[in-house]
């Protein structure tokens, strides 16, 4: 398949097509897994971001007596607290400092405003760049000075006397956030390629291993026409020869006579060898209705015998048959395609029988099936060959077969009847001792076993 241009253009297209496909579903695949994760970490974020603000609102709740005033009670719940007009920064970067109590150093901040929107205090790490202006928002997202992304939320705080006191935000830095979905899309940009790759590679062997039965059903299609067209040509060039050659000469009654008797033999042949054909194409396609009858092997095998009889006269070898039951043997099926069958394995064990052989049809039945053999005394099959002789246009000895009238049709018709009617057609033989075509079909009685015999 490899040094066939159109199939590794094929191959080819189909690799680049499946890789294509599959870059384009993992892409969106990938993209889809990104937006869920950041998604699912973003809903996370703003819970635990809801939950630190409503425990630090309630707690505060309960310590406000005055709006505005700020309790020294505070600064034990908020450790970090820094009220704006004093100056914060050793506290703010104390290493010792506890951040809002249970929250990571470094993320949260919070800070409170009076009801006149004035920033009171801060607490936590501060980001310094952060607008101070109260926005009343209940969720906001923003970038300080350097490029760093907050997310904060904005609560109404009351006092113990639920008089209005001001408001309440509670932040925290997204740095961790971003640095983890870098990660995420930094696997994900790196697995495309790697993945594309393995598809690619993956597609190529795939498409491979789909084309295979294609090929090499475009083998037996190209061997196929090939040989056709050798066996035409060779009895078309034959009477082409004949014609030519007669129209040099005067011929006389006789001359003309056997001219005509020889184009009629290549034209017999010619008709014999396209009939073949057109049957086979016709069994491949399933054009040809298998009628069932009830079919006499005792009469079929005479039948047989008694018509080939002459053939096997003609070439010194003696055609005898053999019945090893004594009752008769009915099987259902098409009797004309049986027929035809036999006949092909009969013709083709004269045609490799040398002179002075024998040729024994064998008639024989066991509890359920009913056998045919037919065993002759000829030049037998070498192993390597056995696999092929039932192929279309198969000759181990191609130039005896061919002097004989043989096209290589005749067993791959009686296989493709044997398949037609679901039965086994098997071959024993060694070279030098002959060979024993075996056709093995169900007894009328038993055509339930019929598929446990396709081989």
């Amino acid at each position: 398949m490899r040094q066939n241009k159109l199939f590794n253009k094929t191959r080819v297209s189909l690799s680049l097509w499946y890789a294509g496909v599959m870059g384009l579903i993992l892409s969106l695949l990938g993209m889809g897994v990104y937006k869920a994760i950041s998604h699912a970490h973003w809903v996370a974020l703003d819970n635990e971001l809801e939950s630190v603000a409503g425990t630090l609102h309630d707690s505060l709740e309960l310590k406000l007596k005055q709006p505005g005033q700020i309790e020294p009670i505070i600064k034990k719940l908020l450790p970090n607290l820094c009220l704006v007009e004093t100056s914060c920064i050793s506290e703010r970067f104390n290493s010792q400092r506890h951040i809002l109590s249970a929250i990571d150093r470094g993320n949260y901040y919070a800070r409170l405003y009076d009801m006149s929107g004035r920033l009171i205090a801060i607490a936590g790490d501060y980001p310094e760049g952060l607008p101070q202006a109260l926005n009343k928002k209940p969720w906001q997202t923003f970038k300080d000075g350097t490029g760093n992304i907050y997310h904060q939320i904005s609560l109404s705080l009351h006092t113990q006397t639920r008089e209005d006191w001001g408001y309440f935000q509670v932040g925290r830095s997204l740095a961790d956030f971003e640095d983890y979905l870098g990660r995420v899309k930094l696997v994900l940009l790196l697995g495309l390629p790697i993945s594309l790759i393995l598809v690619a590679v993956a597609s190529w062997w795939l498409a491979g291993l789909a084309m295979q039965p294609i090929y090499r059903s475009y083998q037996q299609i190209e061997q196929f026409t090939a040989d056709a067209a050798h066996e035409l040509r060779t009895p078309l060039a034959a009477t082409q020869a004949t014609v030519e050659s007669s129209l040099l000469v005067d011929l006389d009654k006789q001359e003309t006579k056997d001219i005509l008797t020889t184009i009629k033999q290549e034209n017999k042949r010619l008709i014999q060898l396209v009939a073949d054909l057109l049957w086979l194409a016709r069994m491949d396609r399933k054009a040809i209705p298998l009628r069932q009858q009830l079919c006499c092997l005792n009469d079929l095998v005479d039948d047989l015998v008694e018509e080939l009889e002459p053939l096997a006269i003609a070439n010194q070898i003696t055609l005898t048959s053999e019945f090893r039951v004594k009752k008769s043997i009915n099987v259902s099926g098409d009797c004309d395609q049986l027929y035809r069958l036999v006949y092909n394995l009969i013709v083709n064990a004269i045609q490799y029988t040398p002179s002075e052989g024998r040729v024994t049809v064998i008639l024989e039945r066991d509890a359920s099936h009913a056998l045919i053999q037919v065993k002759d005394t000829g030049i037998g099959i070498a192993p390597e060959h056995q696999k092929k002789i039932f192929d279309r246009f198969y000759r181990i000895q191609d130039d005896r077969s061919r002097s004989t009238g043989g096209s290589g049709l005749g067993l791959a018709i009686a296989q493709s009847i044997a398949r037609s009617h679901s039965c086994k057609l098997s071959v024993r033989s060694e070279l030098g001792q002959g060979s024993t075509f075996i056709f093995q079909l169900p007894l009328a009685s038993n055509l339930r076993d019929t598929k446990s015999l396709i081989p």
